[in-house]
């Protein structure tokens, strides 16, 4: 990754931002019941926080899938996240796309508001990685 520090602590700290912005939108979107909308943004939180966590350690992705490889490979298999953290991840991920792209896929109210304290729980194990 062709980055300076300075550029790379910039990056970080945008995608940091839009991590708990992302979290932010999806608490307040509950309250409309929009709920593939809802996975959208608790996923995109934690896509946000996993790709600063990756180019604060100089990793570079291209891909959600990618990305999602690149965190097991570096903090799961290390222990610094669990094997259900990246379930969780991978969940979101999947709940996003089919509520994104899938016809006839409606997300459940009953479906996504479980995940949402654990999503904020694993963006703040990601953030205090980061430091």
């Amino acid at each position: 990754m062709g980055l300076t520090n300075d550029e790379r602590q910039s990056i970080v700290k945008y995608r940091i931002e839009n991590a708990q912005k992302a979290l932010a939108e999806a608490k307040t979107i509950m309250g409309i019941g929009l709920w593939n909308l809802v996975a959208n943004r608790l996923y995109y939180s934690l896509y946000y926080a996993c790709t600063a966590l990756l180019i604060h350690n100089q990793l570079a992705v291209r891909t959600h899938t990618g990305m999602m490889t690149l965190i097991n490979q570096h903090f799961v298999q290390t222990g610094q996240l669990t094997r259900d953290d990246s379930r969780l991840l991978k969940k979101m991920y999947t709940l996003r796309q089919e509520g994104d792209y899938e016809d006839f896929v409606e997300v459940t109210d009953d479906e996504i508001r479980m995940y949402v304290p654990l999503v904020e729980t694993l963006l703040n194990k990601i953030l205090a990685l980061i430091g």
